[in-house]
């Protein structure tokens, strides 16, 4: 039988583990100077030389011949610990062997002695699985072990660990082995097999392995399995990738917003077999590398995955903004992430595609912020003013100063009527055929003082039977007035507020945040400012507030309301 070529090129000595020298040294150093600890604890990511350098640093320990702290691989020990019958070193598998009882057993045989060895080795793979229950039965062992045991344990997920188990172990950190490594190292294992393999076929699978040796190793037996040159069409086809050259293209026609033709690119790669996941994580890497590219031209080159083309790379980002690699990222992240869940994965890869094209089909706020960038760019087509007559504009510009009152040139915060225009043929509003007539129920609108002209000769007010200072005597005389025209739902909560004239401003003392909302409306508001207005004779606006107590109604007030509410009654006199 075929023996895979990561199992048959395992390393079985420290010297031979492929970029993790900052560790294998210091294991080595400890094996020599017989400074060893009684618990490590190995993290990283899969296929860097977990497993692969417990079971060298086992051998180790208890090789009879070691070489500069390597195992000699020759002797009694190292070879049972190799073909798996020395049954004082044993591999477990913690993700099938969890349990409390699994974890008892084994402290419960870890007291005795090693029949052959020095020393009693125990290797707990994925340790993080273990349950709790678990952790708790292996930590008192990891904290007071006998002479004669060690333990080494391996994990990819080391944040799922229990803090109490990582302070008992020495831990050392496995790193992604970088593409050049991986792909030296597959050169040579390739030449040792008699397989032909390319420069640029070993620097494409050392891409795709993504750091992990042993997923580069079983790439190449995929690829080499049939004795033929691996190249770099042959990798792309075994596969089912879509190479850089269509990747380029497909890009183009994502970044040019040229749906058809991305469709139709779509089409003829799914049609020759290639996956669609495989073909959005490439965009996603090409999104990537551009995106670094353009943010760090300088230091980033470093991080590309080098699979392209800078001069390519650079013709393809001119007029790109970084905002739109960044949306076209996390657009292609998303879309794989749901992929496995999808009904159809085509269908999937097409709207993504669409998307891709036009941020607006996303539906989220993205689409928002280009439509407002698509603006921006082609501007705001506005409607032409209405042109004024040279002869006409001096009377205009009077009108207006003669609305605004003297009171509100040093109050930007007051609030006057703006004048409507009137269209050409259209109806004039009643209170525009008299010049003396109040203005109409409606919400006051801020006319920016800054702006007018400067005022022809000042007009006076006409004069108010009212006091002008802040008084609450205007409210209590038009009381009922406001709620004969206001519904029922507003009559009662007048009766929670007053108001009082400042100026031209009368101000509506609310007490509480429901009062103040409840009457804070356009129908209330055109009351309160109409007919003020009318009984003053001069525009008059509305502000609501919270606060202040309620300015009780003199004598004469509250009698002159309740006659005036009387009136509405028949056979009512007030004696």
């Amino acid at each position: 039988m075929h023996q895979a070529l990561y199992r048959k090129w395992r390393p079985k000595a420290f010297a031979d583990v492929i970029g993790q020298e900052h560790i294998t040294q210091t294991l080595r150093r400890q094996v020599e100077q017989n400074r060893l600890s009684h618990a490590y604890i190995f993290t990283g990511t899969r296929g860097t030389g977990k497993t692969t350098c417990a079971k060298i640093l086992s051998k180790a320990v208890n090789c009879e011949r070691p070489v500069n702290g390597d195992p000699c691989n020759r002797c009694a020990a190292c070879l049972g610990i190799d073909n798996g019958t020395l049954l004082d070193v044993l591999e477990l598998d913690a993700a099938s062997n969890n349990g409390v009882d699994h974890v008892r057993a084994l402290r419960d045989e870890a007291i005795y002695s090693p029949a052959r060895v020095k020393y009693r080795v125990y290797i707990v793979d994925e340790v993080h699985m273990l349950s709790t229950q678990a952790f708790n039965a292996l930590l008192k062992i990891l904290e007071e072990p006998p002479q004669h045991l060690i333990f080494i344990l391996a994990t990819t997920e080391l944040h799922k660990v229990p803090t109490t188990i990582l302070s008992r172990c020495q831990r050392f950190a496995f790193k992604r082995i970088r593409p050049e490594d991986i792909a030296g190292r597959l050169q040579h294992v390739a030449g040792a097999e008699g397989i032909t393999l390319e420069r640029d076929a070993a620097v494409l699978l050392s891409r795709l392995a993504d750091g992990a040796l042993r997923d580069a190793l079983s790439l190449l037996d995929q690829c080499g399995v049939s004795g033929m040159t691996v190249d770099t069409a042959r990798v792309l086809d075994v596969l089912g990738l879509t190479g850089n050259v269509y990747t380029m293209q497909l890009m183009e026609h994502l970044l040019r917003r040229d749906v058809p033709s991305a469709l139709v690119q779509l089409d003829r790669l799914y049609a020759d077999g290639k996956d669609v996941s495989a073909l959005l994580g490439e965009l996603a890497a090409l999104s990537r590398d551009l995106l670094i590219r353009m943010t760090a031209p300088e230091g980033g080159d470093m991080l590309l995955s080098g699979a392209y083309d800078y001069a390519a790379m650079d013709a393809l980002m001119q007029g790109v903004k970084p905002t739109r690699l960044i949306y076209m990222t996390e657009q292609l992240q998303s879309t794989l992430s749901a992929l496995p869940l999808s009904a159809n994965r085509r269908t999937d890869a097409e709207l993504c595609l669409m998307r891709l094209c036009d941020e607006s089909l996303c539906g989220d706020v993205t689409a928002l912020a280009a439509r407002l960038a698509r603006l921006e760019e082609g501007g705001i087509p506005t409607a032409p003013a209405a042109p004024v007559s040279p002869a006409a504009a001096p009377k205009v510009a009077a009108t207006a100063a003669e609305k605004v009152p003297a009171s509100a040139a040093s109050d930007v915060n007051t609030l006057v009527f703006e004048e409507c225009p009137v269209p050409d043929g259209g109806d004039v509003p009643p209170w525009l055929d008299d010049a003396d007539a109040p203005p109409p129920y409606g919400e006051p609108v801020a006319e920016p003082i800054a702006a007018a002209p400067a005022p022809a000769a000042p007009v006076s007010a006409p004069v108010s039977e009212q006091p002008a200072g802040p008084d609450g005597s205007v409210w209590w005389s038009l009381i009922e007035k406001y709620k004969d025209h206001l519904l029922p739902m507003y009559r009662f909560m007048l009766d929670d507020a007053f108001g009082e004239i400042q100026g031209d401003v009368m101000v509506v003392h609310c007490g509480d945040d429901l009062t103040r909302d409840s009457l804070d409306c356009p129908p209330v508001t055109e009351v309160l400012c109409g007919v003020t207005s009318e009984h003053l004779g001069r525009r008059i606006s509305v502000r609501f507030m919270i606060g202040r107590t309620q300015i009780a109604p003199t004598g004469e007030d509250r009698l002159e309301a309740l006659i005036r509410a009387g009136s509405k009654f028949e056979n009512f006199t007030v004696k």
